[in-house]
C-alpha cells in the first residue's frame, strides 16, 4: 500500500521518533568528537536542541502540517546549542517557511522542504565548510529531488532519502581533512542521518534501528578511530599491555577449512584471549582482522589455518604511541581563543554554547580587572586571543589586558551582553586576527540592548521621573521607561524598541529574580503583538537585570 500524502499526525509521529532516535544515539555521536571542535559534545547538543523541538510538537493539537512543522521549527529556535544544534535549528526552519499553510504534504513537497531547509542553513553560516552536517543535508535533498522526479510513494522516497544520506556521510572524510586524518565521519551529520532512520521508522511503523559507529564506517575507520581515542585519553606509554597493532585478512580456502571449519563467533573469542580493541569483520570469502596483540605471530598462525593471507601488519603501538602524544603535545595550543564576560550560570553556559573559550564572571556590579582578564586570556591557550567585554566600563581593563599580554590579542568593544552574543556568532576562525575584530565589531553594533532593572535613588532623568525600587527599561543604556509594575515596563521598552517593518527576532534572557510564569508571560505579549517576530528564551541567572533583551 502506498503513502502518496503525509498529514500533521504522521508529521508529528516522524519528528518525535527522529527526535527519539537521536537521544538514544546522542553518546555514540558524541564518541565521533574525539578531535577539538567548537561545539563540543555533538550528539549532546543536537539533543538538547531536538528535544526543545519535541516539546513543542507535542504540545500542537493542530493536525497540519505546516502547523507542526513551525511547532518544531520554533522549539528548536529556542533551543539550539552548539554549532550543529544551530545548524540544525535553520535546517527546520526553512523546511518549516517552505511548507507554511499546507495541510498535507506529497513527495514534490517534502523534497521542496528540505531544498528550502538547506537554503536557510547555508545562509546562516558566513562561511559554511563541506564535509559537515550541511554537506549531508544538501547531498541528501539533492538526490532525493532526482528520486522524487520517479517516486510518488512517501515511505519508497524516504527510505531512499536514508541511504543517499548515509552515502553523503560516508564521504565526509574526504572532504574534511581532519576527518580523514582522525578517522570518522562528521558527528553533525551522523546526528542527521539517525533523524532521518527516525522519520522512516515512524512511516513504517517500524523499531527504531540499532546504531552503531561500524553502520558508518569500515573496519579501517573504527580502527583509526580507537588509536586516537587511546592518544586523546593519554595513558603513559608504559601502561600498554598489549604492544603490537596487529592486523591481517585471509582468503579462505575450501581444503583447510576441511580440516578448520570456520565460525566467526567461535574465532572472535578465541582471538580474545590474546589482545584487546579486537574487531572481526567476514563474508563467504574472507575474513579481516584487527587485534592489538602481544605475540603478533600467534594471532597469525591461528588465522593461517582457515586460509591464504592478502595482507599483513603488525605495528609497535608502544613507539607509535609515544610519537603521537609528544605530537599532540606540541599542538596543545589553539589558533584562536574568545574572551568574554557575563555572570550567571545561565549566561554563562549560553556564551560558551555560541563559541566562548573562556567567560570570565563579571558585569556591572563586578567589573574584572586588568589582572583578571590577563589571567583569562592565558587560560585560553591560544596563539590569537579576542576579548569581548559585554561592558563599558570593562573596555579599557581589557585594552590593558591585550597590551601586557604574550598571545596576539584584539578586544571587541562590546557593551553588553546581546552585542557579546553578536559578535560570537559573527566569528570566522578562517579570518585573522584583524579581520575577525572588525567583522564582530559590525556585527554587535547591528543589535538592539534592552535592560530592565531598579532604582536605587528617587531622579530625573530625560524628562522621566523615577522613584526608588521602581522599575527602569532601557534602550541601549538610555532609560525610556520607570513604573512600579515591571510587566508595564517591560511593555512600555518593548513597544519603543521593536521595528516591525525591520526586527525579526526577540532573544530573552532572564535574570535570577524572575519566575518562568512571567517571563512565558513576556513570551506571550510578544508574539500576540508583534506575531511575524521569532522569539527565543533562556535562563541567564545573571543579577542586576531581571532581563535583557537583544532584538535584531
Amino acid at each position: 500500500m502506498t503513502m502518496k500524502n503525509i498529514d500533521g499526525a504522521m508529521f508529528a509521529s516522524m519528528l518525535l521518533t527522529g527526535a527519539h532516535h537521536l537521544a538514544k544515539n546522542a553518546e555514540k555521536i558524541d564518541a565521533l568528537n574525539v578531535f577539538p571542535v567548537p561545539d563540543g559534545d555533538t550528539g549532546t547538543n543536537m539533543n538538547l536542541s531536538i528535544t526543545s523541538g519535541a516539546n513543542e510538537v507535542k504540545k500542537t493539537a493542530q493536525d497540519h502540517v505546516g502547523a507542526v512543522a513551525n511547532a518544531f521549527a520554533k522549539g528548536l529556535l529556542m533551543g539550539a546549542r552548539g554549532n550543529s544544534g544551530v545548524i540544525l535549528s535553520q535546517l527546520f526552519r526553512g523546511f518549516a517557511k517552505t511548507i507554511e499553510g499546507q495541510k498535507d504534504l506529497d513527495t514534490a513537497g517534502f523534497v521542496a522542504a528540505l531544498e528550502g531547509g538547506v537554503k536557510t542553513a547555508y545562509k546562516a553560516v558566513m562561511k559554511p565548510v563541506e564535509g559537515t552536517i550541511l554537506t549531508v543535508a544538501k547531498d541528501t535533498a539533492k538526490e532525493t529531488k532526482q528520486i522524487a522526479e520517479s517516486v510518488d510513494d512517501m515511505v519508497v522516497l524516504v527510505e531512499q532519502m536514508v541511504e543517499a544520506s548515509k552515502k553523503s556521510l560516508k564521504r565526509t572524510p574526504e572532504l574534511l581533512p581532519v576527518l580523514k586524518e582522525v578517522g570518522v565521519v562528521d558527528s553533525g551529520g551522523q546526528g542527521l542521518v539517525v533523524i532521518y532512520e527516525g522519520f522512516l521508522a515512524a512511516l513504517k511503523g517500524e523499531e527504531l534501528p540499532v546504531h552503531s559507529h561500524s553502520d558508518t564506517m569500515d573496519l579501517e575507520d573504527l580502527v583509526n578511530a580507537e588509536h586516537h581515542k587511546q592518544v586523546h585519553d593519554f595513558m603513559n606509554t608504559e601502561e600498554i599491555k598489549f604492544g603490537y597493532c596487529t592486523e591481517f585478512m585471509v582468503r579462505f580456502e575450501e581444503e583447510k577449512l576441511k580440516t578448520h571449519p570456520y565460525n566467526e563467533e567461535e574465532f572472535r573469542q578465541e582471538l580474545s584471549e590474546h589482545g584487546d580493541s579486537l574487531l572481526v569483520v567476514s563474508d563467504d570469502e574472507i575474513v579481516k582482522v584487527h587485534i592489538h596483540a602481544e605475540y603478533p605471530g600467534d594471532v597469525f598462525n591461528l588465522g593461517q589455518r582457515f586460509g591464504s593471507f592478502i595482507h599483513l601488519k603488525a605495528e609497535n603501538m608502544r613507539e607509535q604511541h609515544a610519537n603521537i602524544v609528544n605530537k599532540e603535545e606540541k599542538k596543545a595550543k589553539q589558533p584562536f581563543g574568545i574572551v568574554t564576560v557575563a555572570v550567571g550560570e545561565g549566561l554563562t553556559e549560553l556564551l560558551k554554547s555560541i563559541g566562548a573559550t573562556v567567560v570570565l564572571q563579571g558585569g556591572q556590579t563586578m567589573n574584572p580587572s586588568t589582572q583578571d582578564l590577563a589571567n583569562a586570556v592565558k587560560e585560553a591557550n591560544a596563539e590569537n586571543v579576542l576579548i569581548l567585554p559585554n561592558n563599558k566600563n570593562i573596555v579599557m581593563a581589557a585594552e590593558q589586558a591585550a597590551e601586557i599580554a604574550e598571545v596576539n590579542v584584539a578586544v571587541v568593544p562590546t557593551k553588553t551582553i546581546p552585542q557579546g552574543m553578536a559578535a560570537l556568532l559573527a566569528y570566522n576562525p578562517a579570518m585573522s586576527l584583524a579581520e575577525n575584530k572588525e567583522t564582530m565589531t559590525e556585527a554587535c553594533q547591528q543589535v538592539k540592548t534592552g535592560q530592565v532593572t531598579y532604582a536605587v535613588r528617587d531622579t530625573q532623568i530625560d524628562g522621566i521621573t523615577i522613584e526608588n525600587g521602581h522599575y527602569m527599561g532601557l534602550a541601549d543604556g538610555k532609560i525610556k521607561v520607570s513604573n512600579a509594575n515591571k510587566q508595564q515596563v517591560i511593555e512600555g521598552l518593548l513597544s519603543e524598541m521593536i521595528d516591525v517593518d525591520e526586527d525579526e527576532i526577540v532573544t530573552i534572557i532572564r535574570g535570577e529574580d524572575t519566575t518562568a510564569d512571567e517571563a512565558e508571560a513576556i513570551v506571550a505579549y510578544i508574539e500576540h503583538h508583534y506575531e511575524d517576530i521569532e522569539v527565543e528564551l533562556h535562563d541567564g541567572g545573571q543579577a542586576v537585570y531581571s532581563y535583557i533583551f537583544s532584538i535584531e
